[in-house]
């Protein structure tokens, strides 16, 4: 470990007994220091699938398989459409991809539970469609993922290892898979902390790694600004705003942190299911602070 604050850092996460896996620091587009089991072991990274689906939809609409700005329903298949109600559907005709990806729809439950995930998201009532306001649900990445699937015609962890993974050099990642056979989307993918890192180095590299494009500029600027508000200081596409950049979260502690203007990506895998803020303060204090960074 080279990096001063680096040390102070893992110096306190020992002290503390905090069970993080691994860490990694990367300035400059390099990594600067590690900790822990980075490269061995894939850990669950939890909701930061959620962000592999916007990065999925991302890659559909510059293909033209599809429009974040249309109706979710235009791109589920047609078998669950014909079997909601007309309020049902007359509902959901307000309902876009974006609005799904900005967690703007009030009213959905936290998780689905059934056997048939999709036909219950389907049916859940929902009072305001029209109205946004901040309402954070696993349901809105599954249906997403749902989406960009039908629209591509292809299983989304498929597409995911064809047109991401792959061209990181990141083998198939295991997943999660609703009853029905979807991709769950919210939860369920498993990385080592440098396959994390390396998505994090071509969302803050505008979309590019190495040599190939895998995102648009433009769509990692807006899917990664804030689209909108909540307590937390904003939320894009299935991305949360960090003071000035972007952060992948996850619970109980999977972080990737992209610092575009420091140049800097920090992320880590933890197994902490109380208290995970601990471990960014205490990133924060030793990785940031000290540079009289601004929120």
């Amino acid at each position: 470990m080279n990096h001063s604050g680096f040390t102070g850092f893992v110096n306190e996460i020992r002290e503390n007994g905090w069970p993080v896996h691994g860490v990694e620091l990367w300035e400059n587009g390099k990594l600067a220091d590690s900790f822990g089991d980075t490269q061995n072991t894939r850990f669950p990274i939890y909701s930061v699938t959620k962000s592999m689906v916007s990065i999925a939809a991302g890659m559909a609409s510059e293909e033209g398989f599809l429009n974040i700005d249309d109706c979710l329903l235009q791109y589920l298949p047609a078998k669950y459409i014909q079997a909601m109600k007309a309020g049902q559907r007359e509902t959901f005709e307000h309902i876009s991809i974006q609005r799904l990806m900005t967690m703007s729809v009030d009213g959905f439950p936290f998780r689905l539970s059934g056997n048939n995930w999709l036909d219950e998201a389907l049916s859940i009532p929902l009072n305001n469609p029209e109205a946004r306001t901040f309402s954070y649900s696993n349901v809105p990445a599954y249906l997403v993922g749902v989406a960009v699937s039908s629209a591509v015609d292809e299983r989304l962890d498929q597409y995911l290892n064809r047109k991401l993974f792959a061209p990181l050099g990141i083998p198939e990642p295991p997943c999660q898979f609703s009853p029905e056979g979807f991709f769950y989307g919210a939860s369920g993918m498993k990385l080592t902390v440098n396959e994390l890192s390396r998505i994090g180095l071509m969302l803050s590299n505008e979309g590019k790694y190495e040599k190939q494009q895998i995102l648009s500029p433009a769509y990692v600027k807006n899917a990664t600004s804030v689209q909108q508000m909540n307590r937390e200081g904003g939320y894009g596409f299935f991305f949360w705003k960090y003071r000035n950049g972007f952060s992948l979260n996850g619970k109980w502690g999977q972080k990737c942190y992209v610092l575009p203007d420091q140049q800097m990506i920090i992320t880590f895998l933890s197994n902490m299911e109380e208290g995970s803020d601990l471990i960014r303060c205490c990133m924060e204090k030793h990785l940031l602070d000290h540079r009289n960074d601004s929120r």
